[in-house]
């Protein structure tokens, strides 16, 4: 089955439930505000499950309610890893033999975004879900910036550290930001550097579109539930070909 309806007590029952803030105080008619908005949005019969006051002048709500909506799985768009998933040992192995030095990393989250969860996580030797940071592995050197890199500082330390890739966090999001700095940043680098000396330039984080790195002038893009492994398998594969 290629078409599906989503469902919450029944299957194909098309019930679902959405979350959002208006800016009204939390009284009746906020209530069927909306209760209007979730009519408008499709739900069909919709029910107000929870309502909050988020504030002076904003209220939270949660509606549930039914849609019509069809999904066709054969039209969905992603993107696949198109890569060996390796081993640590593995890794080492394959930069060891192939490139005769250890492979540089560079990593920061630019702009004004000070999350560091989620850099650290792939960078750092403690990992994330049970696996090691890229720092844990002997043949990776890594540079972690932190937070709150500019742009050139941080095209200035690639070239300094003369990374093989560059890997860059973005968790804000507000005003789409995360799109404007890695757009700033593929730019910086495309000026600075021809494109034989170019680092590989990754982008990460929550909110990306993993479809959009053409547009956004990267080599990859990394979403959710990414780790360290799957990030080192990449660099092997897009720097060194996936041969042992």
């Amino acid at each position: 089955m290629s078409v599906v309806r989503p469902y919450g007590d029944t299957t194909g029952d098309g019930m679902v439930q959405v979350s959002f803030t208006l800016p009204l105080a939390h009284d009746k008619r906020a209530e069927g505000a909306a209760l209007q908005l979730a009519g408008n949005m499709g739900l069909d019969p919709a029910m107000l499950v929870h309502a909050r006051p988020m504030g002076e002048g904003y209220t939270f709500f949660v509606v549930y309610g039914r849609v019509t909506h069809l999904v066709d799985t054969g039209k969905v768009q992603v993107v696949e890893r198109d890569y060996p998933l390796l081993g640590a040992k593995e890794i080492n192995a394959v930069i060891k033999r192939r490139l005769r030095r250890r492979l540089s990393v560079v990593g920061a989250c630019i702009g004004t975004d000070a999350h560091t969860v989620g850099i650290d996580a792939i960078l750092n030797v403690k990992g994330i879900a049970g696996e090691k940071g890229l720092e844990y592995y002997r043949e990776l050197a890594v540079t972690n910036m932190g937070a709150q890199v500019s742009v050139p500082e941080l095209v200035e330390t690639a070239r300094a550290q003369k990374a093989d890739a560059v890997l860059v966090s973005q968790v804000v999001t507000q005003r789409d930001a995360h799109l404007h700095n890695t757009r700033a940043m593929s730019a910086a680098f495309r000026e600075a550097l021809p494109a034989g000396r170019r680092p590989l330039l990754i982008v990460g984080g929550p909110r990306f579109d993993e479809l959009m790195a053409a547009e956004l002038g990267v080599d990859r893009i990394f979403g959710r539930g990414t780790t360290p492994r799957d990030v080192a398998s990449y660099l092997v594969h897009a720097l060194l070909g996936d041969r042992k």
